[in-house]
Parts: C-alpha cells; sequence; structure tokens
C-alpha cells in the first residue's frame, strides 16, 4: 500500500513537473517572440527614416539604388552600418555622391546612430537642431559642403562626441559656447567658413582636444589664454581671421606637446613668446606666424626644436640676425620664410653671409629659402651651391644690399626652379652656369648692376616660363636662343642697353607668352609680323629706335597693352586695331605716324587710355570714340588734327591738354570758334549796315585808345611808386626779411599765355611734373616767364589753388621766388613765375659754372630764405625736399631764387604738385 502511494506520488509530481516545464517553455518563447517583433520593428522604423531621407534629398539618378522598400533588411543599404547583432542602424557614411538640398530633421530619429559622414556633397541649409538628438553619435562630419547658418546650440548635447568636423561650408555667426560640454572632443575644425565673434574661452574645457582647426574665418578679438590649458593639444591653426593682441606665451609652456602651431594673417602684436616647455624639443615642427604685427626676434628655443620643419614669420616688424643658429643642424628643415621683415641682419655688422648658408648645409630638406626685403648685406658665398641642398627649388634674396656677382657654383643646385635675387647690388656678368639647371623656371635678376650680354645657353633652360633681366646695363643682341623656349610666359629686359634687331622667332614660337617689354633700349630695325601669332600679351617696345610700319599682325591678338610710344615708327594706324577688342591700353606716340586715326577705334569698348601725340596725324578726330566709354586718358597733343573736338562721351572729362598743338581743332574746350556756314543774307548782313558799323567801330577804337593810353601811364606811375616803396622796405629789412606789402598783381587772359606760349607748343615746353608741364613765354612787353600749367585731377584742386595763391601773395623775400601772376578759369589753372635762364643750382654744380666765394654766397641766401619760412614769414611754411634742383640761380649768378616747391607740410603744394623736377629741364 504504501509503495503504491509512493509511486502515485511519484507520478504526480512527474506530471506537475512537465506541466511547469510546458508552460516555462511557453512563455520563453512568447518573449523571444516578442523581442524579436521589437527588433523588426524598430529596424523597420529606421528603414523609413532613411527612406524618408532619401526623398529630402536630391540625388543624382543612380545613387543609392538599394534604398527601396523591396529591399529587404535596412543593414544591406549603401553607406549603411549597423551593430553586430543587426538590431541597430549605427553608422551613415555618403561622401562624395553629389548629393544636395537641405539635411531633413529626420535625421534626428536614428537615435542609436554613433557616426555620420555627409562630406563632400552640394548640401545647402542649416544644421538641423533636430542633430542634438543622437546623444550617441561620436563622429559628425558635413565637411566640404554648403551649408549655412548658424551652429545651433543643440550641438551641445552630443556630449559623446570625439570628431566635429564642418570645415569648408559657409556657416556663420559665433561659435557657441556651449561646445565647451563636449568634453570627449579630440578634433575640431571648423576652417573656411564665415564664423565671427571672438574664440570662446569656454573651450579650454575641452582638456582633450588634439586638433583645433578654426582658420579661414572672421573671427576677431584675442586669443584667449585659456587654451594654454589644452595640454594634449599639437595641432593648433587659427590663420586668417582678424585675431588681434599678443600670443599667450603660456600655450608654449603648458602645451608641452605642441607639434604645430600656425596663427598666420592675422593682426597680433608685440613679441614672439622667448619661453617655451623643454618637453617641446621632442614635438614641435612648425611655426607660421606670418602676415602680423609682430616685433622682437626669433626664439632662441626654436634651436632647441630636433624636428623643427617649418618656420614662416614673414611680413611681420621683427628685428635680428639671420638665424643662424637656429637653423643649424636642422635635418627636417624643409621652408624657411623670412621676407618683409625690419631686419635680418647678415654676421659681421651685416657683411658676412657666409656663416648662414653654411648652416643651411645640413638641412638636407630644405626646400624653400624665402629672404627677401630684410636688410641683409654682403656677397654671396663661392661655395654657395655646395652649401644649398640639391633638394632646393625655390630661393628669394629679393629687395636686399648683396653685392658682388653670383658664385659660378649656383649650377650645381640642380633642382633649382625659382631663383630671385632682384633689387640687390650684384654686379659682373650673368653665369653661364645658370644654363646647367633644367628644372628652372623663373629666372628674376632685375635692377642690379649686371653688365655684359645676356648668356646665348639661356635657351638650354627648357622649362623656364618667367626670365626678368630688367633694370641691369646688359649689352649686345638679345640672343635668338631665348626663341626656344616654347613654355616662356613672360620675358622683360627694359632699361638696359640691349642693341640690334628684335630676333626672329622670339616672338613666334611664344604662343602662352603674356608679357613682352623690351622698352627703354636700343633696338632698331622693323617689329616682326610674326607678333601676329600671339593670342594674349602685354606688348611693350616703347622708348627704341625701331622704325617701320606697325605690324598688321597686332590685329589678331587679344591684347590688352600696346606701347610702341618713343620709336621712329612711319605709316598710318591702320584701321585692323579695332579689332583688338581686349585693348585697355594703345600709346603710339612720339613716332612719326601720318594719316588719320581710324573710326574703327570706336570698336574697343574696353579702351581705357589712348595717346598718340607728337605724331604728324591729319584729318578730324572721329565720332565713334565718344563710344568708348572707359575711356580715362586721351592724349591727342602735337598733331595736326582738324575739326571739331567731340563734346560728348568720355570727352566731357578731358581738357585742352589733350588737345595742345592742333592748331586747326576747334570748339569750346580748345576756345577756338567753329565759324557758321554760309547761308542767304540777312539784313545786318547788307552793305549800308556794314559801312556804318566801320565807322562807328573806327570812332569807338578811337576813344578806347586814348583811355588806354592814358590809364597805362596811370599804371606804370603806379608800379614804379610800389618799386620804389619795396626797394625801401628792403633797405630797412638789412636785406633779410622785409614786412609783406600790398602788391597789385597784374591780370593776364588764357589768350595772352596762349600767344606767349605759341599756342603751348612742343618748342616752349621746358619740363613735366607729376602734376603739370611748364612752358617758355614771353610777354608783350618782352618780359621772360615761366607758365605752370596745372593738370586738374581731382575735384579739390580748385580750392586747393586758391589757396595755393593765398599763401604765395603774402610770401616776400629777396631769396624766394615770386609769382608774377595767375590765371584760373573752370578748366585751366596756370601759375605765372620768374623764367630763371640759368637753371637750376643743380646744374651749375656738376657743371663746374660756380666759384668758391658763389658758392658760400649761394649758401648764405639758401639759409637766409630757409629761416625766413621758418620764423618770419606771415604763414609759416616747412620745406621737405630741399636739394639743388629746386634752387634756381638768376641772371647775374649773384642772386639766388628758392622755388617754393617740393614736398611740404602744407596740403596746398602737394596736392597741386610742386615738386622738384617743376623746372629741371629750364636752361
Amino acid at each position: 500500500m504504501r509503495v503504491r502511494t509512493a509511486i502515485l506520488l511519484l507520478l504526480h509530481l512527474a506530471v506537475l513537473s512537465l506541466l511547469a516545464a510546458s508552460t516555462s517553455s511557453l512563455a520563453d518563447g512568447q518573449q523571444a517572440a516578442a523581442a524579436r517583433h521589437r527588433r523588426w520593428h524598430v529596424l523597420l522604423r529606421e528603414k523609413a527614416t532613411l527612406l524618408a531621407l532619401k526623398r529630402a534629398l536630391t540625388l543624382p539618378p543612380a545613387a543609392l539604388p538599394d534604398w527601396n522598400e523591396s529591399n529587404g533588411h535596412v543593414c544591406s543599404f549603401t553607406g549603411v552600418t549597423c551593430d553586430w547583432r543587426r538590431e541597430h542602424v549605427v553608422g551613415l557614411a555618403l561622401p562624395n555622391m553629389r548629393i544636395s538640398g537641405a539635411i531633413p530633421p529626420v535625421v534626428g530619429e536614428l537615435s542609436r546612430l554613433r557616426s555620420l559622414d555627409l562630406s563632400n556633397n552640394s548640401i545647402s541649409g542649416a544644421i538641423p537642431s533636430a542633430l542634438g538628438n543622437l546623444s550617441r553619435l561620436r563622429n559628425l562630419n558635413l565637411s566640404e559642403n554648403s551649408i549655412s547658418g548658424a551652429i545651433p546650440p543643440s550641438i551641445a548635447n552630443l556630449t559623446r562626441l570625439e570628431n566635429l568636423i564642418v570645415y569648408k561650408n559657409v556657416l556663420s555667426g559665433d561659435i557657441p559656447p556651449s561646445i565647451g560640454n563636449l568634453t570627449r572632443l579630440y578634433e575640431l575644425d571648423m576652417w573656411s567658413n564665415n564664423l565671427t565673434g571672438r574664440i570662446p574661452a569656454e573651450l579650454s574645457n575641452l582638456r582633450g582636444l588634439g586638433v583645433l582647426q578654426l582658420d579661414n574665418n572672421q573671427l576677431g578679438g584675442a586669443i584667449p589664454p585659456s587654451l594654454a590649458m589644452l595640454s594634449r593639444m599639437y595641432y593648433l591653426n587659427l590663420q586668417h581671421n582678424n585675431l588681434s593682441g599678443p600670443i599667450p606665451a603660456a600655450i608654449f609652456l603648458n602645451c608641452s606637446i605642441l607639434g604645430v602651431i600656425d596663427l598666420g594673417n592675422n593682426n597680433l602684436s608685440g613679441e614672439i613668446p622667448s619661453a617655451a616647455s623643454g618637453t617641446l624639443a621632442d614635438s614641435f615642427a612648425a611655426l607660421n606666424l606670418y602676415s602680423n604685427r609682430l616685433t622682437g626676434k626669433l626664439p632662441r628655443w626654436l634651436a632647441n626644436c630636433t624636428y623643427l620643419m617649418e618656420i614662416d614669420v614673414e611680413n611681420n616688424w621683427l628685428d635680428d640676425e639671420l638665424p643662424t643658429s637656429i637653423v643649424s643642424g636642422k635635418k627636417n628643415l624643409t621652408y624657411l620664410h623670412l621676407s618683409n621683415n625690419k631686419n635680418f641682419r647678415s654676421h659681421d655688422n651685416n657683411s658676412n653671409l657666409e656663416p648662414f648658408f653654411a648652416a643651411l648645409s645640413n638641412c638636407s630638406w630644405l626646400q624653400e629659402v624665402e629672404a627677401g626685403a630684410v636688410g641683409m648685406g654682403g656677397q654671396l658665398p663661392g661655395r654657395l651651391g655646395s652649401m644649398l641642398p640639391r633638394n632646393m627649388w625655390h630661393l628669394n634674396l629679393e629687395l636686399n644690399a648683396i653685392r658682388g656677382p653670383i658664385p659660378a657654383s649656383i649650377g650645381d643646385i640642380i633642382n633649382m626652379t625659382l631663383m630671385n635675387l632682384s633689387s640687390n647690388q650684384l654686379n659682373g656678368t650673368i653665369p653661364t652656369s645658370l644654363c646647367r639647371l633644367p628644372s628652372l623656371e623663373r629666372l628674376v635678376l632685375s635692377n642690379n648692376f649686371f653688365t655684359g650680354e645676356i648668356p646665348a645657353c639661356i635657351g638650354n633652360a627648357t622649362h623656364l616660363g618667367e626670365l626678368d633681366l630688367s633694370g641691369n646695363a646688359l649689352s649686345g643682341a638679345i640672343p635668338s636662343s631665348i626663341g626656344g623656349l616654347a613654355e616662356l610666359n613672360y620675358l622683360s629686359l627694359q632699361r638696359n642697353r640691349l642693341s640690334g634687331p628684335i630676333p626672329p622667332g622670339l616672338i613666334s614660337r611664344h604662343a602662352n607668352l603674356l608679357l613682352l617689354d623690351l622698352s627703354s633700349n636700343r633696338l632698331t630695325g622693323a617689329i616682326p609680323e610674326e607678333v601676329a601669332g600671339i593670342a594674349k600679351m602685354t606688348l611693350n617696345l616703347s622708348r627704341n629706335r625701331l622704325g617701320g610700319k606697325l605690324p598688321r599682325g597686332l590685329s589678331n591678338m587679344l591684347v590688352q597693352t600696346i606701347d610702341l610710344s618713343w620709336n621712329n615708327l612711319t605709316g598710318a594706324i591702320f584701321a585692323g586695331l579695332g579689332d583688338c577688342v581686349e585693348l585697355a591700353v594703345l600709346d603710339l606716340s612720339h613716332n612719326s605716324l601720318a594719316g588719320s586715326l581710324p573710326a574703327s577705334l570706336g570698336r574697343l569698348q574696353n579702351l581705357e587710355s589712348l595717346d598718340v601725340s607728337n605724331n604728324s596725324l591729319t584729318g578730324e578726330i572721329p565720332l565713334s570714340l565718344t563710344k568708348c566709354n572707359m575711356l580715362e586718358h586721351l592724349n591727342l597733343s602735337y598733331n595736326d588734327l582738324s575739326g571739331v573736338v567731340p563734346a560728348t562721351g568720355p570727352f566731357v572729362n578731358f581738357s585742352f591738354l589733350s588737345y595742345l598743338g592742333n592748331r586747326r581743332l576747334c570748339g569750346p574746350v580748345v576756345r577756338r570758334g567753329c565759324g557758321t556756314p554760309r547761308h542767304k543774307r540777312a539784313w545786318y548782313q547788307s552793305r549800308k549796315f556794314l559801312v556804318v558799323l566801320c565807322a562807328c567801330s573806327a570812332a569807338l577804337a578811337f576813344a578806347l585808345t586814348i583811355l588806354c593810353a592814358v590809364g597805362v601811364r596811370k599804371i606804370r606811375e603806379r608800379l614804379a611808386a610800389v618799386r620804389e616803396d619795396m626797394f625801401r622796405g628792403r633797405r630797412r629789412g638789412g636785406g633779410g626779411s622785409s614786412p609783406v606789402m600790398k602788391y597789385k598783381f597784374p591780370r593776364i587772359t588764357y589768350r595772352e599765355l596762349v600767344e606767349a606760349t605759341e599756342e603751348f607748343s612742343a618748342d616752349r615746353l621746358v619740363g613735366t611734373g607729376s602734376y603739370g608741364r611748364v612752358y617758355r613765354g614771353a610777354l608783350r612787353d618782352g618780359t621772360m616767364v615761366a607758365v605752370k600749367v596745372l593738370q586738374l585731377q581731382s575735384g579739390n584742386s580748385t580750392k586747393s589753388f586758391n589757396r595755393e595763391c593765398q599763401v604765395l601773395k603774402r610770401i616776400r623775400h629777396r631769396n624766394l621766388m615770386r609769382i608774377v601772376t595767375a590765371c584760373s578759369l573752370p578748366d585751366f589753372k596756370a601759375l605765372v613765375l620768374p623764367f630763371m635762364a640759368n637753371g637750376s643750382l643743380e646744374r651749375c654744380l656738376h657743371a663746374a659754372e660756380l666759384s668758391l666765394v658763389q658758392r658760400v654766397n649761394i649758401c648764405s641766401d639758401v639759409a637766409e630764405g630757409m629761416a625766413y619760412l621758418h620764423h618770419h614769414s606771415p604763414v609759416k611754411v616747412i620745406h621737405c625736399d630741399l636739394k639743388p634742383s629746386n634752387i634756381l640761380i638768376n641772371d647775374d649768378l649773384d642772386r639766388l631764387k628758392r622755388y617754393l616747391g617740393g614736398d611740404t607740410t602744407a596740403t596746398f603744394a602737394s596736392s597741386l604738385g610742386f615738386s622738384s623736377t617743376t623746372f629741371e629741364d629750364i636752361d
């Protein structure tokens, strides 16, 4: 019985266990099914979100073909990354897909997203605030798009963000200070946007930040000193902003692993911090502080930086010696830019360059040395080619005081691409070793004292694109080998002593030639017709001895400037020049061109300057020129043009100076009537009326003659009395300054000045300056005068001229040139001054015409005149340009006249252009 009971009990327990297990298995199955349902639902929701994202954006037709409803699983979408269980979308990367449109807020529903990369597309619009919902986001890259607007404050919600990259967009506004809450941030890239305001001091909370790039924005204010708390930062780039103030010294002390600091192109001032962390010696690689206002010296701690690669401090106010100790032994140094500073002197009182170049000999990776305009002096070492590494390709030492020859060893730097030694004191001949540089692309040796001929082997530098040898004393012919430089773009040989013809082939092989300047030489022969083969060029062959006719090939060029002035060209200006539709400047002055101005010039809609003066042109001024609306400068003077001067279009801005020496031109601007056409006689043209008119005119003329005679006599008596008073005043003043007297300046008309200067003819022109021309003239009473005709260039010229006259009439001293009178019209201003036949003191000094006594007297007279100006004149004048060319000698070489010209502190003198060249050429 007990056994049966036990068996039944066991069976009962087994049944209960089976029932319990069955129930538990059923529950687990139900939970698993529910979980799978939830995951599937999440994926479906994220799939719908991605499809909505695709619909909101604009994509190329074939982009993202697998993003559709029929695709079974969202994790197989292009650019989509799911977690390892394939339960959630955690990554979305669609770079370089040519996507456009704005980012829709729906992207904020991808709540498990850890990385979002939409870089290098054409996305526009603003950053949606909904991005702040992606609380698990670690990497956000929206760079290289066209995203605009401000950075939304909701970005601060992304507390797990490690990389925030939004460079190369058009974001604007301030950087939100709340970005300081992103304490896990390692890289912050916001460069090349339009961000304004200050750099938030809250960025110092980003203690793990390694890269901070805010360059190429419009940020202002000072660099926050708190950035020094970013002890793990190794890359700091704040260049191309409007930052001001000093560089915080603590950055170099506390940022102990700093490798690159780029603060160039700002308004920073003060000195470069002279102290730095000792650990920087193992990490610091680049110091870029160019284009600021920094003063002082280069910090000496740079000498300890073993891995230094870049030093760029050009365009500052640094005053130091060449950094020989800093660059010595820096094998990794690649770029050394020191140009445009106050001073980087060479050794031994700025006379020894060898230690500096010797220090560079161990810089085996050195590629660029920029040390132009730093005041360095001395000679280039003879071993220069062996001192500089063979990998160097860029050497710029322009605008210094380097003297002596170029060493022949320069040809050993076989990778040299750019060499600029212009504006120094180099002399000797150009070394032929330069021809051994096969990679040379730019050779600039202008404004030195080189002599001899241009090496014929220069044609061996087949990659040469720019050759500038201007401003030297080179002689001989232009080598024909230059014609073989097929890649030549710029050829400048002006201001030398080159002679002979322009060699054949010099132009024809250079299809890409942009500048050809052979001006101010002694070239002869005709201009080659092959110029027609050039499409775009600035052509300057002025101030030579070229002859022949204008090459008709000029009409086939898209040239912008043609200057053939001061040559011996003959023939006519051909109509084809009107086909140079890009022409802005045309100067054919001072030649022997004949014929008429072609009407086709009116087609030059870009023409800004036209000068055909001093030729033998005839005919009328083409009315088509009134259509050249860009024309600002016109000079047709000293030809034989006739007819009416146009008065419309740009011609309303030109004064009579544009037409001087053309006696047959007429119109209001030249003050010469054009007459009226013949027509039927009116009553006032009858013979009887004319007889009566002549009789009345004769009687009136007789009466006026008597009145004028009486008036002239009284005027002469008054002038004699004035002279006597002035003489007595001088006697009382002891030969020094005399009191200012009332002096009536004679009136003079424009017509009298025209007669006195023979209509301002070229024969009467004795000097030109920046602000006008000076003519020698003879008044009706035989008085020789100098007439200075002022060039009216601004709206204040009349006011300045009047102020000038008011001051000059109040100044009286025997050693100061007096003003005879003035002539003022709305478009004509002139000063009439005594003519000094002996010219300036400069001419007398160089000609050795003065005795010792005369020289002493001149010094005394100059001192008296200057003392009067400074202390005794009713109007205090400080003369800032005292030199022999501004001191004029009168006829008897006994009294000195000091012209109140040149640069003075009075604004009226400079505004009207009384420069030192005013009477420079008077004999």
